[in-house]
């Protein structure tokens, strides 16, 4: 899980966070091959077109110029370890609860980052653990709500369906973040027809793979 943030937020670095966005979408093309593999399943067509067309929507939402060979390397090994990690929490989730996972899965990400900050950052010091009192509650609010209890959800969730629709509805996080972004700073963001364009391949997309699994679903109880 920490290399995945290192893996994303270096992409970022290297080039922007359009650019990341655009290719970290590649990760519901990857879950569409790696479920299949691991659930031991047959690789559906359909899943494979709808994580091209979810790519198709971020690009346009994005509209980056694809001329960072670094960041989009980066954004690629970040899309598809993310996609790993979701079908293999899928698959400890019939084993393990979703709780007992990311319990785990936190301590690893600690100590992960603890050595990396010690290997190859700065080490600790006085000034790393100085924060401002809102700094303090910002950040209490992200790991508590916005990281732990999304986390624990979204592993969860797996329960009722596929690690492939997980990494499919993340293709949602630009449209929610750019719509945030309006609300709270409506003076600094404006929405360009392509936006608007863009969210609806994604929008679309994610509701026709519902539709598509229900009717699949549907005719299988049938037979």
């Amino acid at each position: 899980m920490p290399y995945i943030g290192l893996l994303f937020f270096g992409a970022i670095d290297a080039s922007n966070v359009s650019t990341t966005l655009a290719v970290f979408s590649t990760g519901t093309f990857f879950a569409s091959i790696i479920e299949p593999i691991v659930y031991k399943r047959k690789v559906l067509g359909y899943e494979i077109l709808f994580g091209i067309l979810a790519i198709v929507g971020v690009c346009i939402i994005t509209q980056s110029e694809v001329e960072y060979l670094t960041g989009i390397i980066l954004g690629i090994l970040s899309a598809f370890f993310s996609s790993l990690f979701a079908v293999l929490n899928g698959s400890f989730l019939k084993k393990h609860s979703a709780t007992v996972i990311s319990f785990y899965e936190f301590i690893s990400g600690v100590l992960f980052i603890t050595i990396y900050i010690l290997c190859f950052g700065e080490g600790f010091s006085a000034e790393f653990f100085s924060l401002s009192t809102s700094d303090f509650w910002y950040l209490f609010i992200l790991a508590s709500i916005c990281t732990t209890y999304a986390f624990i959800a979204s592993v969860y969730i797996m329960k009722t369906i596929s690690p492939y629709t997980v990494v499919l509805t993340y293709n949602l996080e630009p449209v929610y973040g750019i719509i945030l972004a309006l609300i709270l700073f409506p003076e600094k963001e404006k929405m360009s027809p392509s936006f608007y364009y863009g969210a609806l391949v994604i929008i679309t997309v994610v509701m026709l793979n519902v539709l598509v699994k229900n009717r699949r679903k549907i005719k299988r109880s049938r037979s």
